[in-house]
């Protein structure tokens, strides 16, 4: 058994590092790192089992540049839609590699919780049961991992938590209290679930683990970089400045256009996501709180 993660940053290390607890592990990245089992990405490749822990606004293009499909079981660790093709992470993957060997990951999990051992649960999502039981298997005692054939369902929870958790940072940002937050985060979930079910996704998978288990946790630590971002929002920082100073990607940043322009085009009421848009595009946030609140 070969395990190769693809992308050494935060999230990538934190994958490789779960896997390193039961398994042999490589890593790889765009530019070399000096850190343990680093390999070229053509070694990497060659794995039997590739962890995908790349931006989501990349990997279309690093797939088409740099990917030659010889047989690989793909899990992809990374949550988000293409912002300019509004394509969830699927299609995407979907042109370079059969379904059958694709499976997703979602659920509650920090990486610097995950680098220090710290318990939690996820969920391996495929249409290929025995894939996703493989994938599963493969995780540390630390970390339970449940599996499910739910693909859509997970990745738009996945990708739609992220630009609620820019909502809850701006309104902890704007100090409007625990209610208010408690109230966004609840509304956001009924938002992300009507949303997700649009496009063919199960209520269980918005209550559980992917849905409810991740929004909970990304909209409501300073852990979590679209929540940084929102707090930055609500201090009327230039959207800009934020990333600069985060130095990270922010998947909400890019995800909340996709979700926006998908949500026109097909007619589907999300009108947090619609204010959090507005926002990152200079809308004042009080004057955003106003019209929600309407």
């Amino acid at each position: 058994m070969s395990i190769s993660i693809i992308g050494a940053g935060k999230w990538g290390s934190a994958l490789h590092f779960a896997f390193l607890q039961k398994s042999t592990c490589k890593i790889t990245s765009r530019h070399k790192k000096e850190i343990k089992n680093f390999v070229s990405l053509d070694v990497a490749l060659d794995s039997e089992y590739l962890v995908f822990a790349l931006p989501v606004q990349i990997v279309g293009d690093w797939l088409e540049k740099n990917f030659k499909f010889r047989g690989q079981k793909v899990l992809v660790g990374a949550k988000g839609i293409e912002q300019k093709s509004g394509k969830f992470l699927n299609d995407v993957f979907t042109q370079f590699i059969p379904q059958e060997n694709l499976s997703f990951l979602s659920g509650p999990s920090f990486a610097s919780e995950v680098m220090q051992s710290l318990p939690t649960a996820v969920v391996v999502n495929s249409i290929n049961p025995k894939l996703s039981k493989e994938f599963s298997s493969f995780f540390p005692d630390f970390i339970k991992a449940y599996t499910s054939s739910d693909v859509i369902g997970a990745e738009i929870c996945g990708a739609y938590k992220n630009v609620l958790a820019i909502a809850s940072g701006i309104c902890s940002g704007l100090k409007l209290g625990n209610n208010a937050r408690a109230s966004l985060i609840s509304r956001g979930l009924v938002e992300m679930s009507r949303f997700g079910r649009y496009f063919g996704g199960v209520d269980e998978t918005f209550l559980g683990l992917s849905g409810a288990g991740d929004l909970f946790l990304t909209a409501s630590s300073e852990l979590s970089r679209n929540y940084r971002v929102g707090l930055c929002l609500a201090k009327n920082m230039k959207l800009e400045d934020i990333l600069e100073e985060l130095g990270e990607v922010a998947e909400g940043v890019f995800t909340a256009s996709a979700i926006v322009n998908l949500s026109a085009k097909n007619d589907i009421y999300t009108p947090i996501a619609k204010e959090v848009q507005k926002i990152l595009e200079g809308k004042n946030p009080k004057d955003s709180l106003r019209d929600l609140l309407k």
